[in-house]
């Protein structure tokens, strides 16, 4: 695995440098604020492109496949999942709030699924009462066709 550290600004101070280096970031509540819920946020990533490549020789001679997303792709999609260089350039996908995303997509999934799996049993417990009403119901209706019935004429 690769790792730049984008950090050669020399504003920065080494601490934070050494943090981005090995992609630590502070995610307890006292560092953050204005914080609320992701909600239709990472609805972007369902615009996304997965693709597999290779690194230039330069970067990886042995040319192992890799996973991900192109830098450029996401841009367009949502500018935040972006890292830039120094030029501005984007460089590289923000990978962690990408998998922020796809765990928010997936919980609002995961609640559809429950409510269709809670709906699908109450529609099986109704038709399981219909079933039994209608089994009564032709079973009075065998009875009532078996069971002779007498016409009086009156005349």
């Amino acid at each position: 695995m690769y790792r730049t550290d984008l950090t050669h600004n020399k504003t920065t101070n080494n601490k934070i440098a050494l943090d981005r280096l090995f992609q630590r970031r502070a995610s307890s509540a006292r560092f953050n604020e204005a914080i609320q819920s992701m909600d239709e946020a990472s609805e972007a990533i369902l615009s996304l492109k997965p693709v597999t490549f290779r690194y230039k020789h330069e970067l990886d001679p042995d040319g192992i496949p890799q996973f991900g997303l192109v830098a450029e792709d996401v841009e367009k999609v949502n500018p935040d999942l972006v890292a830039r260089d120094e030029e501005g350039k984007p460089y590289t996908v923000r990978y962690e709030e990408v998998n922020a995303m796809l765990l928010n997509e997936f919980l609002k999934e995961h609640r559809k699924v429950q409510e269709l799996e809670a709906n699908a049993a109450h529609q099986q417990k109704q038709i399981e009462a219909l079933t039994a009403g209608l089994q009564k119901v032709s079973a009075q209706l065998e009875l009532n066709k078996a069971a002779p019935q007498t016409v009086q004429n009156s005349q």
